[in-house]
C-alpha cells in the first residue's frame, strides 16, 4: 500500500495520483523546516477572495512589519481549480507558503500531505470558533491543519409581505414547511414558496449535514462512505416528493428565470446561507427591504441546529519553510478584529470567528435588510448551531454525480432516493480506483 508521508487523516489514506503536469509555482521562500528563524522572512498566500491584498497590507504594515514576515498574496481561481494547482505545485515541492481552501478540499489536500499541522502555532484560536466550525479544520484528530476564515451557516429567507398577503406562518419544521408550500399553491397556484435546484450540490450537502448525514467517515484504516444513509434519503425523499407533487419548482438557481421568480414575487421563499443578501440584491433589486431572514425549519420540534452551505479556512503548507511564521499570519488574519473588518469590507465574507460576528461591520444589518435591524445577532446565534459536517477526499465527485443525477430527477419528478444511491454508487468506485481503502 502506498502510504502518505505522515500517514495522516487516517492510517491508509493514499496520496491521489495527479495527471495535471508540473506547473510553475511559488514556493517558501527559506528551505528551513519551519522551525526557528533568522532575519526577514517572505510568505505568499494563494488565495480567491476579492481585495485581500489590501487586508494584507495592514499585516505588512502593523505586526508583520513588527515581526519581519511579510506576506505577498497571489490571486487564484476557486475551487477544485484551485486544489488541483496547489496539489500539481505540491509535486513538485513548490507549494506557496499559506492557501485558502474551502472546508470540502482540506481532506484532499490531508491525504496528499500537502497542508501541515499548525496545531502548535496558532496560539488560543481554538476558543475564537463555535465547535462544529472548528472540527472542519481538524478533521476529527487533534491536529489542526487550517484556521478557519468565513462560514456559511443556512437560514430561511422569506417575503415578509407576501407571507402576511397569502397569511403564511414562517415554518419552524420542515413538515410547517411542506404544508405552507401547500397552502401557497391552493390560495396562489401560479406562485411558488421555493425551488429545489439541481444544480446546488452545496445546499444539498449543507440539508444533508442539518439532518444528521455523514457523507464521510474513518473506520480503522479504511474509508466509509455513508451518502446513501437514513438521513440524507430522508432530505432526498421530503424534496423529492415536494418537487413530484407540484408543491415547489424543479427550476436551477441563478439564472434569468430564477431572478425574475424572486423579483416579481413569484417564488417568496429561499433556503439559503449568511450571505444571501448579496445574491437577493443582485437577483431581486425590487423587492430590497421586504425579505426577512429566520432560522432553518427543523425535523422535530426539537431541534435546534443548521446546515453549513459554503465556507473556507486558511492553511499552511507542508512545503513551506516558515511554516510557524505562516501559521501565525493564518491566525492573525482570521481572529485580528481590524483583519476580520476589512475581511468583511474588501472580500464581503460571513466571519467564522464568533466574537466578529457581532462587531465591526456586523453591528448594523446588510442594507437590503434594513428591515431586520437584528439580522446579524439572528445569523449569529445560528452560526453557533452548525452541526459537524463529514468530508472525504473525493467530493468533487460526489458533486459532479450529485449534479447529473439529481437534475435528471428534478427535470423528470422522478425518485431522488435513487439518485441518493447514485452518489453512493460513483463515490465509492472513485475511492476504490484512486486506491483507497473503502469499507463495505
Amino acid at each position: 500500500m502506498r502510504y502518505t508521508k505522515h500517514r495522516r487523516l487516517v492510517s491508509s489514506a493514499l496520496a491521489v495520483t495527479l495527471g495535471a503536469t508540473t506547473l510553475a509555482a511559488c514556493g517558501s521562500s527559506s528551505d528551513d523546516d519551519g522551525g526557528a528563524r533568522s532575519g526577514p522572512v517572505s510568505l505568499t498566500y494563494w488565495t480567491w477572495a476579492p481585495g485581500m491584498d489590501k487586508v494584507v497590507d495592514l499585516w505588512n504594515e502593523g505586526p508583520g512589519k513588527k515581526e519581519q514576515i511579510k506576506v505577498t498574496v497571489k490571486k487564484q481561481a476557486s475551487g477544485d481549480t484551485l486544489v488541483t494547482k496547489i496539489l500539481t505545485a505540491h509535486k513538485a515541492g513548490k507549494a506557496p507558503d499559506l492557501v485558502q481552501a474551502e472546508y470540502q478540499a482540506l481532506p484532499t489536500l490531508v491525504s496528499n500531505d500537502a497542508l501541515a499541522d499548525i496545531s502548535k502555532d496558532v496560539g488560543d484560536a481554538r476558543s475564537k470558533f463555535a465547535d462544529g466550525v472548528w472540527q472542519q479544520t481538524t478533521l476529527g484528530t487533534d491536529a489542526v491543519y487550517a484556521v478557519p476564515q468565513d462560514i456559511g451557516p443556512m437560514m430561511f429567507y422569506y417575503r415578509e409581505d407576501l407571507f402576511e398577503e397569502y397569511g403564511l406562518t414562517v415554518p419552524t419544521t420542515w413538515d410547517e414547511f411542506a404544508d405552507t408550500a401547500r397552502k401557497l399553491k391552493k390560495k396562489s397556484p401560479k406562485t411558488d414558496l421555493t425551488t429545489f435546484s439541481a444544480n446546488d450540490s452545496g445546499l444539498f450537502a449543507g440539508l444533508a449535514q442539518q439532518a444528521g448525514a455523514q457523507w464521510w467517515s474513518t473506520s480503522g484504516d479504511q474509508w466509509k462512505v455513508g451518502i446513501s444513509d437514513d438521513a440524507t434519503k430522508k432530505v432526498a425523499e421530503f424534496w423529492g416528493g415536494l418537487v413530484k407533487e407540484g408543491a415547489i419548482d424543479n427550476q436551477p438557481m441563478y439564472t434569468p428565470a430564477w431572478n425574475k421568480a424572486l423579483n416579481t414575487g413569484k417564488q417568496i421563499a429561499w433556503v439559503s446561507a449568511v450571505w444571501a443578501p448579496g445574491t437577493l440584491n443582485t437577483a431581486a433589486p425590487d423587492t430590497k427591504g421586504k425579505w426577512a431572514m429566520a432560522p432553518l425549519p427543523q425535523w422535530t420540534g426539537q431541534e435546534n441546529r443548521t446546515g453549513s452551505w459554503g465556507g473556507s479556512s486558511t492553511g499552511v503548507t507542508t512545503d513551506s519553510g516558515n511554516k510557524e511564521a505562516a501559521a501565525r499570519f493564518a491566525a492573525w488574519l482570521n481572529t485580528d478584529g481590524d483583519a476580520l473588518n476589512a475581511l468583511a469590507k474588501e472580500s464581503g465574507i460571513y466571519p467564522a470567528s464568533t466574537s466578529a460576528q457581532l462587531s465591526g461591520a456586523f453591528t448594523t444589518p446588510p442594507e437590503y435588510f434594513s428591515n431586520q435591524p437584528d439580522f446579524y445577532r439572528k445569523a449569529a446565534e445560528i452560526a453557533q448551531t452548525t452541526a459537524p459536517s463529514a468530508w472525504g477526499p473525493n467530493v468533487n465527485v460526489a458533486y459532479t454525480t450529485f449534479k447529473d443525477a439529481f437534475g435528471a430527477a428534478a427535470k423528470n419528478k422522478s425518485d431522488f432516493v435513487a439518485a441518493v444511491d447514485t452518489m453512493q454508487q460513483d463515490t465509492v468506485a472513485d475511492l476504490k480506483k484512486q486506491g483507497f481503502e473503502v469499507a463495505p
